[in-house]
């Protein structure tokens, strides 16, 4: 086993613990959840909540699911959402994409060999709209865009990069926990 030191001293093993043993996840998450004290925005907005979920499926419509995921895990890195980067990831994964591509998500600009032009093209307009307060979305990022979608595709583009963006901001300002997923328990 690998031992680690911290920089303050502490050690912990190869899996990531103090005493090298694998976390419980699962009692983690729980604990996390029953120490949440912030709003439950579906209960106490229930008519924006379902707004949101009719905007994200409007969104989707039209575009490929893998694309639709990649966006979605791409502006929940930028916008540090785990709760949103931990949903979506396990939703790609459920619908086939690659560990290999998952991880290089964060860094497609030096593994463009893992993300065809078009997702490359998709992946720098979530950055820039993301991103639109560090400089707004450059003409040559929307041009690439353009380049790749045709008007309608790009509007849906933009609209899915918009929701994501908006379900990042509810789950951060609610304390939504990485782990749990309000999908689940909204079906039942």
């Amino acid at each position: 086993m690998t031992t680690n030191t911290s920089a303050n001293g502490g050690t912990w093993g190869s899996s990531g613990t103090a005493d090298g043993a694998t976390p419980d996840i699962d009692a983690g998450v729980a604990a996390a959840e029953a120490a949440r004290t912030r709003l439950d925005f579906a209960k106490a907005a229930p008519k924006v909540f379902r707004a949101i979920i009719g905007l994200d499926a409007a969104a989707r419509e039209g575009l490929d699911p893998a694309l639709v995921e990649l966006v979605q895990i791409r502006a929940s890195h930028l916008n540090h959402c785990a709760y949103c980067l931990h949903m979506h990831t396990n939703d790609a994964r459920k619908a086939g994409e690659s560990e290999d591509r998952l991880h290089m998500i964060a860094v497609w600009r030096e593994a463009r060999h893992f993300f065809t032009e078009r997702e490359q093209a998709a992946l720098a307009l979530t950055e820039a709209v993301t991103l639109v307060s560090e400089g707004g979305v450059p003409d040559d990022v929307h041009a690439r865009a353009a380049a790749h979608f045709d008007e309608g595709e790009l509007a849906q583009l933009l609209a899915l990069i918009m929701t994501i963006n908006t379900w990042n901001r509810v789950a951060l300002a609610t304390g939504k926990v990485a782990g749990t997923d309000e999908r689940r328990r909204t079906s039942r």
